[in-house]
């Protein structure tokens, strides 16, 4: 039945598997917008606006037709979105299906009949590799939200599909049709994601080991480089230079000839295609027959570029959302190029990260940067390009492998091995430096001191020393330890043998991979017996048995031994799309969030293989048992050992449906914001940012406020937008125009220290926005006798600023008229603001704050999220904040802040109604899964709310504050949200209310969490306990606190009972605790103190560490 009707057989199961596919995520979809980049995509999409470069146009237009389906609904916007990804991995899946048995088909050609078994045997196989790749964990992950990883695996699986369709097809008069079909699609992969151009050297070889039957060392090599060489040609050149000559065509016919603006574009269009005409036709004519199907293969890639025009036309349409406003061919070039990252370089070539450390370099050339003026009719040049970057080091570059980033040094240096340096020739014979150094070396050594103080002993003895760039060695540890076992191994091992948690790792204790059998993992992560319910029941935590692993395997091996031409194939696509982006990228150590996703190729390749090792156990068991019998019964086993443990395992982590705690923390924000009255919001990172879009692009929510990215407001373009209006928001105040901070003018500005005076806030902003020679870096020179003509003129036109001493005057009547501040506070009003600016450099964001503030004049409020505790991003006026449910808004009212974790004052009834509205989007639900970034979210929320909590107890008004705890906890659940130190104060706070039961409920929640950890640990082998001591320490810490929390309540009899329980524990450890650690975790003092907050030394052990960071 199945070998008459084969090619029925294998349309019919593919179809079934892109079916389970679908299902399995239309299930599990996420039903909105969520963190990340997501929230942005879906905008784009819905409104055809611009993304952030590179751009995926594409995915937007294909967005956008899905979005229609909403049928005027905004709140299913989202869903329609989200489901281009859904179809685009189920379609994966089909054409995964397909090109399994397609190769395994080949691999038995030489036995020529295929019978029943082996029939069923190779569908099988095709349907235990696509369906391993349905459920694998990073697969997974992109399928369910709108990414553009989703449709570039569709690309990916497409185009090795059409490879083989193609080679299969060569003898066929009519067989390049499917080669045009592969390069439409390379152009389109142009519009979606680079990740598939990685199929081009695969489908080559396939060609190569179709045409060459006798394969020799050298034209094997040669046909490697010769794939390799056309990969390069398309990824890094092919719209480049398609880009810079209609870039080049634009700026000669307007500039030279005196055309209208756009002229150029249409000619060089014409052009190509004239000559892709002219082209076709010469060729035809004379019968050359691969001209005319190269010169088809170049038209049709081109035609896949041609997605690329939405790009222009909807930037010059002026949209919301208009990221690098690629509104010509230059600007699109250089969206293309991702100019808008300032400082990324060549990734095969540049500085190491210790350049930071090195004298400066020579100066180079900038891109000259082109405006169109309207005046003029031209193209301009507005930068001074000329030696206008500053490049580095000699001594500090060179090639990949190497560590780069400056920003991560620490990290560089705390894993990888310290900078070496040693004292310049100079300054050698200086006995007292020479000790210097040799004492902090030794005191370094010993493990006296560490990362941080060695950067800043780098820094501040840096006239004195020379610091050396990192050695080959430490470049070369870091790319197979970090970049190809941190950032690829651990990866893989997630989707073929488990994971061991969803917290993000970063060298700890979390993100391991993990198999499931206890033992193995035992050796890796310590004992596994006894676990923490915490750890145990993560999401997460998922055991595959090595199973797919070995499957896997079996299908390299059964390949390697039947067909190595293909085995090549398939290998060469696999490294190409894991180990190779991880080299040719070059991620810098701790990724924002684990990059997994970005991966998928590879793994989609080793499903091939699983699925390829299902037809390799076929063909040994049927030498041991009858065929018929062999292959349902291997088939039916591999179907349930791999795909379905898989399925099985992930699917509590990757089901998203019914979440919407992302826009729910977006309307949070916006809600914290006063309600039509122009208000402000600063925001800094992606999940501040992007998911307050999607509520205000697709669900109308909130427009009146300004969402203005501070790292997006140092570019030129985004000021731009931010002076224009958007719905109700009207444009923000400032005086500086387009030509004041267009690109390369006042990019930052230098302090000079000539004067102490305290300058008015308008005044320092008219010194800033002025062109007059005295406001510059020239007249200084100038004034000091120096030769000009020897500094570029980038550098003299420089504008530097006096004083860094600013006076920010309060105009009373418009802080109470825009109620920014109560009547009943108004004597809290001071006068002014007196700020200190930094006595290095503002940049550009930093002015625009500024600027923004000088022209205010307290008309509108301004708020920021908070996502960040650096002075700068709150224009350094920390000290005058009020928080606002999620937000702080600045007032004109000095708070002095207890630490640095706690900013602003709090208006206890204007917060409370703000939270007691918030719309939570079932954040509290145990039917969802609550992801990492969810659950980090959770922090910023509960420690606002224990903020107000505390005021309004400290107010008396106690009914609110058991509404703010019982908000807190309905919808943070401690269970689901971990983070276990942020939900003490709210033991307390129930203490405080008078709710002693739930107190107690509460504690014996915490009381649980610690004292499993604590057992776990005594259990552990002695070795591991020395291993973990700071984790024993921390845990022995936080149960002490809430003892505490009950003997500062005078919970007594409570209080009694748990200090004999928790001095039990104690005891558990006495084998290592020395008397520092006994005396912090000595018996707690069994009498009301009001002292006791802080009665564990803080010099005594490390702060409480909850495993995540706050990010926003």
């Amino acid at each position: 039945m199945f070998a008459k009707d084969f090619k029925k057989w294998d349309t019919i199961l593919g179809w079934v598997s892109f079916a389970i596919a679908f299902i399995v995520y239309a299930i599990t979809v996420e039903p909105t917008g969520s963190f990340w980049d997501a929230g942005e995509y879906i905008s784009t999409s819905a409104k055809l606006q611009v993304g952030h470069p590179p751009g995926a146009p594409l995915l937007q237009m294909i967005g956008a037709f899905f979005a229609m389906f909403a049928f005027g609904d905004p709140s299913k916007i989202a869903l329609m979105v989200n489901a281009v990804s859904v179809v685009s991995s189920a379609f994966a899946v089909l054409f995964t299906f397909w090109t399994i048995t397609n190769l395994v088909q080949k691999m038995i050609a030489k036995d020529k009949t295929i019978t029943n078994s082996k029939a069923i045997a190779i569908l099988g196989s095709g349907l235990v590799g696509a369906l391993a790749f349905t459920f694998s964990d990073s697969f997974w992950f992109n399928a369910v939200e709108t990414e553009v990883y989703a449709m570039a695996s569709l690309i990916m699986a497409l185009l090795l599909w059409l490879g083989l369709k193609w080679t299969d097809n060569l003898d066929d008069p009519r067989g390049h049709r499917w080669l045009l079909l592969i390069c439409f699609l390379v152009g389109l992969t142009f519009g979606i994601q680079f990740m598939g151009f990685l199929a081009i050297p695969s489908i080559g070889l396939l060609y190569y080991f179709k045409k060459y039957k006798n394969t020799t060392v050298k034209n094997f090599l040669l046909a490697n480089i010769v794939v390799i060489a056309f990969l390069i040609l398309v990824y890094k050149f092919s719209l480049t230079y398609v880009l810079e000559l209609f870039g080049w065509s634009e700026v000669f016919f307007i500039n030279e000839i005196g055309l209208p603006f756009n002229s150029g574009t249409i000619i060089m269009g014409l052009l190509f295609i004239a000559a892709f005409y002219f082209g076709l036709r010469y060729t035809r004519k004379n019968n050359y027959y691969s001209a005319n199907t190269i010169v088809l293969c170049m038209m049709f890639v081109f035609l896949g570029f041609s997605s690329w025009l939405m790009l222009p036309i909807r930037a010059n349409a002026k949209t919301v959302v208009n990221e690098n406003n690629p509104a010509d061919a230059r600007a699109l070039l250089a969206y293309y190029n991702r100019e808008q990252y300032p400082g990324v370089e060549s990734p095969v070539y540049g500085a190491y990260y210790s350049d930071t450390f090195a004298p400066a370099g020579e100066d180079k050339d900038d891109s000259p940067k082109y405006e169109k003026d309207l005046k003029l009719g031209k193209y301009v040049i507005v930068n001074h390009y000329k030696d206008a970057i500053q490049g580095p080091n000699k001594k500090h570059v060179g090639v990949l492998p190497r560590m780069w980033s400056d920003q991560h040094a620490e990290n560089y240096m705390r894993y990888f091995g310290p900078l070496d340096f040693r004292i310049k020739s100079e300054y050698i014979s200086n006995n007292e430096l020479r000790d210097a150094v040799n004492q902090f070396k030794t005191a370094y050594s010993q493990g006296e001191l560490n990362t941080d103080q060695y950067i800043r002993f780098l820094r501040e003895f840096g006239e004195y020393i020379e610091v050396e760039p990192p050695t080959v060695w430490q470049n070369i540890k870091y790319l197979f330890e970090f970049q190809f076992g941190y950032m690829y191994m651990r990866y893989f091992m997630w989707n073929f043998v488990g994971r061991q948690n969803d917290v993000q790792g970063r060298y700890d204790e979390n993100g391991h991979w993990l198999s499931g059998i206890g033992f193995m993992d035992s050796l890796r992560l310590g004992s596994q017996k006894n676990l923490p319910s915490d750890w145990e029941n993560n999401k997460g935590r998922n055991t595959y048995f090595f199973l797919p692993l070995l499957l896997g395997i079996i299908g390299i091996v059964f390949q390697i031994s039947k067909n190595p031409k293909h085995f090549w194939v398939l290998f060469v696509f696999f490294m190409f799309t894991g180990l190779a982006i991880q080299f040719y990228t070059n991620p810098y150590i701790f990724q924002p969030r684990e990059r997994d996703y970005s991966l998928v190729g590879s793994f989609y390749i080793f499903c091939i293989w699983i699925g390829i090792g299902v037809y390799g156990l076929f063909d040994e068991f049927k030498k041991l048992i009858a065929p018929k019998i062999a292959a349902p019964v291997i088939a039916t086993l591999c179907l349930l050992a791999v795909p379905l443990l898989m399925g099985f395992q992930n699917w509590d982590d990757h089901d998203r449906s019914d979440r919407y705690t992302a826009p729910a923390t977006a309307k949070a924000y916006l809600d914290s914001c006063q309600e039509d009255a122009g208000a402000i919001l600063f925001t800094i990172g992606d999940n501040d940012t992007f998911p307050l879009w999607y509520v205000q692009e697709i669900e109308q929510y909130r427009t009146d406020v300004r969402i203005v990215n501070t790292s997006l407001f140092a570019t030129d373009w985004y000021i731009d937008q931010m002076k224009r209006k958007a719905y109700e928001s009207d444009p923000i105040p400032s005086q500086l125009t387009h030509d004041k901070y267009r690109y390369g003018t006042r990019d930052a500005i230098y302090y000079r220290g000539i004067t102490d005076s305290r300058w008015s806030i308008q005044d320092f902003m008219n010194w800033v926005g002025s062109d007059k020679p005295q406001t510059k870096f020239g007249h200084l020179l100038e004034s000091q006798g120096a030769d000009i003509s020897q500094y570029p003129q980038s550098t003299l036109d420089i504008i530097y600023y006096p004083t860094n001493k600013i006076r920010i005057p309060v105009n009373k009547k418009n802080v109470l008229e825009s109620g920014l501040v109560k009547e009943k506070d108004s004597a809290l009003i001071v006068d002014y603001i007196d700020i200190d600016l930094p006595q290095s450099v503002l940049p550009k964001n930093r002015i625009l704050m500024l600027d923004l503030i000088a022209n205010n004049d307290w008309k509108r409020p301004i708020y920021f999220s908070g996502g960040s505790f650096d002075s700068a991003e709150y224009i350094w006026m920390k000290d005058y904040l009020q928080l606002d449910g999620l937000a702080y808004k600045l007032v004109p009212i000095k708070t002095e802040n207890q630490n640095s974790f706690e900013m602003g004052r709090i208006d206890s009834d204007l917060m409370y109604e703000i939270v007691k509205d918030w719309d939570w989007g079932n954040s509290g639900s145990e039917d969802i899964y609550h992801d990492p970034q969810t659950r980090s979210q959770g922090l910023s929320f509960r420690s606002n709310l224990a903020r107000l909590m505390e005021q309004l107890i400290n107010e008396n008004k106690i009914d609110k504050a058991k509404d703010v705890i019982n908000i807190a906890m309905t919808n943070m659940p401690v269970d689901y949200y971990g983070f276990y130190a942020f939900v003490e104060p709210f033991v307390d706070g129930y203490y405080k209310v008078g709710e002693t039961e739930k107190a107690r409920a509460l504690f014996e929640k915490l009381k649980k969490v610690y004292q499993e950890h604590l057992e776990y640990y005594a259990n552990a082998p002695l070795d591991e306990q020395y291993e973990k001591i700071d984790d024993i320490l921390s845990d022995m810490q936080a149960y002490r606190r809430n003892i505490d929390i009950l003997i500062e309540n005078q919970d007594q009899d409570l209080a009694e009972s748990e200090t004999i329980i928790f001095n039990e524990y104690i005891d558990k450890f006495s084998q290592f605790v020395g008397e520092e650690e006994e005396e912090a975790l000595e018996e707690p003092i069994l009498e009301p103190n009001p002292d006791l907050e802080d009665s564990i030394p803080l010099d005594t052990m490390e702060a409480v560490q909850d495993g995540a960071q706050i990010e926003p």
